[in-house]
């Protein structure tokens, strides 16, 4: 199930929610949430389940017991109990290509279903085991640590929430009362509309550019008309989603943690990633920079770091090479920082601005060759020629920019008065939603 799907909006949520609310012990409201979630993650493929479900129980055991005879050991194991379950379904096939193209072999793929999520339900365990092992001493119980992995807002594609952030909520968990899941209505509106009417929109310019540049040319116009719709595609796409996980969270009375703060609006990498995808962005900072040495050889250390976050995406070269390109950049950025040099913000936005759409290209494009044309026509070497600009792309520019970041207009928003507008606005997005097929969050990929 699609959050902008009208399966999801209309026939899951409202009972999952009624539920919730009728239930009378903090325990029911836990398996509410549990069986929720289990059926949501099933509605994609029963297969799933027994894989998230296994994961977290090993996961479970091996904290419980390490907790009983203290040997650290335990927990190293299980760190790579979750590696190991990555690598496998995640990057089998392309270490296995890759190793046969490199011998001159053809190899079949191994055929293992990728399950949806793993990137993320994985990193969340990874991060807690590791917690354990810097001297964290909360153990959890089942349930609990079971709701926390398996909380559907959150399950598929984040934010990627840590054990301290959410698991201490159950603790003191209630009907979320009418002012949470007012804020949660409006986010989930906010976010419902950056998918409807802002992604997928930007996606319908960008997908016929990038097939154009795999069997042609774009001229200038063309080629940095793809990489900018691309670019609020994959905002509008993956902070509307957030916005939404993090909207239902709060109808049940969680708070996920905020990950979009108006990225486009950095003024320089370093910034930016403090805006893009913050709780992957603080993930790779606390558990691979920082392991790393931090500033110590701060240059290495951000480039192998960013070559981590990369492979993360997915099981590609141009994945690596984007995050190989965001590593050299920031290594960059930091040299300039610390010699205390300075720039004007707006020559600051600019640069950051125009290597984060050109990196996009890398993320985007299906292979090094669509790549190259893409950043061939926005050098100008295919020719000056132009390109129209539809609407939607111009309101995605002007929000992207000038809008407040999403966290402080659901703040600012939710008042009596405005039940009917918000309301009748969510009715016409639900609308909307049933008058078209849903696609795919990008996100779901990884």
């Amino acid at each position: 199930m699609l959050f902008q799907s009208q399966v999801f909006m209309l026939g899951f949520l409202p009972p999952v929610l009624l539920l919730f609310h009728a239930a009378r012990t903090q325990r029911m409201r836990e398996w509410v949430l549990i069986g929720a979630s289990l059926l949501f993650y099933g509605g994609w493929d029963w297969r799933f389940v027994p894989a998230l479900v296994g994961l977290t129980l090993a996961n479970w055991g091996v904290v419980w017991v390490w907790a009983r005879n203290g040997r650290r050991g335990w927990l190293a194991a299980g760190v790579a109990l979750n590696l190991v379950v990555l690598g496998v379904c995640k990057y089998a096939d392309f270490v296995l290509g890759n190793v046969g193209a490199v011998l001159g072999m053809s190899v079949a793929p191994t055929g293992i279903i990728l399950p949806l999520g793993v990137s993320f339900f994985t990193f969340q365990k990874i991060s807690y085991l590791i917690d354990l092992r810097r001297g964290d001493r909360h153990v959890y119980g089942l349930r609990a640590f079971f709701t926390f992995v398996t909380f559907f807002p959150q399950l598929i594609a984040g934010p990627i929430a840590r054990h301290n952030e959410l698991i201490p909520q159950l603790a003191r968990l209630t009907a979320a009362g009418w002012a949470g899941i007012g804020q949660g209505l409006v986010l989930f509106g906010w976010g419902l509309a950056q998918k409807l009417l802002l992604a997928d929109p930007a996606g319908q310019v960008a997908d016929p550019l990038f097939a154009a540049a795999g069997t042609g040319l774009l001229t200038l116009g063309q080629a940095w008309l793809a990489a900018g719709a691309y670019g609020l595609q994959i905002l509008f796409d993956f902070s509307g989603y957030s916005d939404m996980a993090i909207g239902l969270g709060l109808m049940f009375g969680l708070r996920l943690p905020d990950n979009f703060a108006a990225p486009y609006r950095a003024t320089s990498l370093q910034d930016f990633w403090r805006r893009w995808h913050m709780t992957l962005s603080r993930w790779l900072r606390d558990y691979v920079y920082v392991p790393l040495g931090g500033r110590d050889r701060a240059a290495r250390n951000v480039m192998l770091t960013m070559l981590a976050g990369g492979l993360w995406h997915g099981a590609a070269w141009g994945f690596v090479a984007w995050g190989a390109a965001h590593g050299v950049a920031l290594a960059i950025n930091g040299a300039w920082a610390r010699a205390r040099w300075r720039m004007p913000a707006v020559l600051g936005w600019a640069i950051t601005l125009m290597f984060v759409l050109t990196a996009w290209v890398l993320f985007r494009a299906p292979d090094f060759t669509t790549a190259g044309t893409v950043l061939r026509g926005m050098a100008g070497l295919s020719g000056w020629g132009g390109a129209a600009v539809a609407p939607a792309l111009w309101v995605g520019a002007a929000v992207a920019l000038l809008a407040p970041p999403s966290q402080v207009l659901a703040a600012r928003l939710p008042r009596p008065w405005m039940a009917w507008p918000v309301g009748a606005a969510l009715a016409g997005l639900v609308l909307l939603a049933g008058g078209r097929v849903p696609s795919e969050f990008i996100y779901f990929q990884f």
